[in-house]
């Protein structure tokens, strides 16, 4: 038969007991020595059942010829009551948007793209007070003292519990506070008719019971494509991507924090003619900007960089507090650019320092990158003598190269004459990552993103 339409259960209260009952599922008892003097010890077994009816016959393995096995402890409720004073609006509903990052079902792994968005609308849940009581079942005094010592350093006077894992439940936190014991279950003098001692902990839960939740799929708008056509002919005669009123944004870092700043298209031009001291007194505000597009969210919002194999550096954002014109970038460190090439020590020049001369002496494995040409197919000799290659020649290395101590000689590890691929570099002194393209090294992801080169996600 399939479910009613209006039927609803989530195993809510379950769950509580579930995770009360783990918390006091791992208490040992220590018994007497063996023969070879090692004290032997028991796990407590915790059974869910109160003392009178469901525990006993459990213990007594559904038999009344069997004498209970001894310790054992019984969780049971003994009141579930709603708690008003923990009250709020009941017909309060909150809206999240979640976006997730792109996965790939057949490698398992988490791309650097946006994958699927929510929208979760939640209603507010139902405050309740659930009372638990804990029966501890011992044969003598010892035991009983055993496991009250445990528990007692445990419940002082309470404890955090997590029913759920999931990030929009808002109650999945709750806390278990001891309220009250009650010693023993028997009276002085005891008989002989029952030798099991019950020892009697209660607790109190104030948790949450929730109602379904209401999901919705989302798409964003992150570019507008728009194309042009001759009105007689049809034919497209061009295509403009649009992005945030055709801002550009300037990113730099100093090896530790990363900024971002506003450039129209006037600073893109500058920037490119005369430099990075032309743009950066550019004072175009972010919070205007932000605030045409929607409520910005510190640390939340996010900004994407393109680039050029058309990844995505993503970060969350947050405005500087005493200059509105800088954006503090957070990039996640799993979105940047991984290197290609193993790390360099250093960015030298070859002509003026050389191993001994201005470096230390280079250890195995030790590399540079250079800005200067070394050494010369017609003579080579231009250079310190220090720079030893093959052959007992001076090395030959041109401007841009990478090159290598192998523990003897130096030697080319990295050509920049004949190599045209996208390689990324690491400067271990600055912490600075650089990048090889179109035949120079630039900073790797440093400089004028144009627009339609990021997209703003608040």
């Amino acid at each position: 038969m399939t479910a009613p339409s209006n039927y609803f259960y989530d195993g809510q209260i379950r769950r509580y007991i579930s995770q009360f009952m783990r918390v006091i599922s791992d208490f040992y008892v220590a018994f007497g020595a063996d023969r070879n003097g090692n004290i032997t010890y028991q796990r407590v077994p915790v059974i869910y059942g109160d003392q009178s009816r469901q525990a006993a016959t459990i213990l007594r393995n559904n038999s009344e010829n069997t004498v209970n096995s001894v310790p054992a402890m019984a969780v049971y409720i003994s009141a579930l009551t709603y708690d008003q004073t923990r009250m709020q609006d009941p017909t309060y509903t909150q809206s999240m948007q979640l976006r997730q990052r792109s996965f790939d079902p057949v490698t398992g792994t988490y791309g650097t793209t946006e994958g699927q968005n929510y929208s979760v609308e939640r209603m507010m849940p139902a405050p309740w007070k659930l009372t638990v009581k804990l029966d501890i079942w011992t044969s003598n005094t010892e035991q009983k003292l055993q496991i009250q010592e445990q528990l007692a350093t445990l419940f002082n006077p309470s404890l955090e519990l997590q029913s759920s894992d999931n990030y929009i439940d808002w109650a999945s936190l709750t806390v278990v506070n001891l309220t009250d014991s009650n010693w023993d279950s028997r009276t002085v003098p005891t008989g002989g008719d029952d030798p099991i001692s019950v020892y009697t902990m209660t607790f109190d839960m104030p948790i949450w019971i929730s109602t379904s939740v209401k999901v919705k799929k989302m798409g964003v708008i992150q570019q507008v494509i728009t194309n042009f056509q001759d009105i007689d002919t049809m034919e497209s005669l061009a295509q403009t991507i649009v992005t945030v009123n055709n801002y550009g944004v300037l990113f730099t870092n100093n090896g530790t924090n990363y900024y971002l700043k506003l450039l129209q298209p006037t600073d893109i031009k500058n920037y490119s003619q005369y430099g990075l001291d032309a743009v950066v007194g550019s004072q175009h505000s972010w919070s205007e900007l932000l605030g045409e597009y929607g409520k910005y969210t510190p640390d939340s919002s996010e900004i994407r960089l393109t680039q050029p194999n058309g990844s995505e550096i993503i970060g969350t954002i947050a405005i500087n507090p005493t200059d509105d014109s800088i954006l503090i970038f957070n990039p996640f460190a799993d979105t940047l650019p991984a290197n290609t090439l193993n790390a360099i020590n250093a960015i030298i020049d070859p002509q003026t320092v050389g191993p001994g001369s201005g470096l230390t002496t280079p250890s195995t494995g030790t590399r540079y990158l250079l800005i200067n040409s070394i050494g010369s197919y017609d003579n080579g000799s231009n250079g310190p003598v220090a720079w030893q290659g093959t052959g007992g020649q001076n090395l030959i290395a041109n401007a841009n190269d990478i090159i290598q101590y192998n523990g003897t000689y130096w030697q080319v590890v990295f050509d920049s004459e004949n190599t045209n691929d996208l390689q990324y570099v690491t400067n271990l002194t600055t912490g600075i990552q650089y990048k090889w393209q179109e035949q120079r090294w630039t900073k790797s992801y440093d400089g004028v993103y144009d627009q339609g080169e990021w997209m703003l996600v608040l």
